[in-house]
């Protein structure tokens, strides 16, 4: 399904953590990523993993990069989508992920929700559920 609301091209967000198999081991239990590769040594390397077509990079935290739980907040939220959010949120959960935002529908037409993994990235999954104009929801289109 395709939602003018929320458009699902592709960024490539890095992602800081402190320890990289532990968060490698961690995002593949519980949100399903796959690791592509990785490289340098888990001090100092870093490894690209997907959900799909949706990639990220990890990176060991160093000096003047630290996870959000270090920094003691967070600064960004990142959105997958995915085929099955309720499956998905049933996976995450009994892998233990701290659920921040049950699964709900938006008003721009997206059934999400958002958890939180160990190293406290806000993560939301997101399924498209409606094909919303934005006007439709109270955006106002630049045109």
């Amino acid at each position: 399904m395709r939602n003018r609301s929320v458009p699902t091209d592709t960024v490539l967000p890095h992602v800081v953590v402190q320890n990289l198999p532990a968060a490698i081991d961690w995002l593949a239990a519980a949100f399903g990523f796959v690791e592509h590769y990785r490289y340098g040594d888990n001090a100092s390397g870093g490894a690209q993993m997907h959900f799909g077509d949706a990639y990220i990079m990890l990176h060991t935290a160093r000096p003047g990069s630290v996870t959000p739980k270090q920094a003691g907040h967070r600064t960004q939220s990142l959105t997958i989508f995915v085929p099955d959010v309720d499956a998905h949120y049933r996976r995450a959960s009994a892998a233990g992920a701290k659920m921040l935002e049950e699964v709900h529908e938006t008003c721009y037409g997206e059934r999400q929700y958002a958890a939180e993994d160990p190293d406290g990235h806000q993560w939301v999954f997101s399924q498209h559920a409606s094909d919303l104009n934005p006007e439709d929801w109270g955006a106002t289109l630049k045109k």
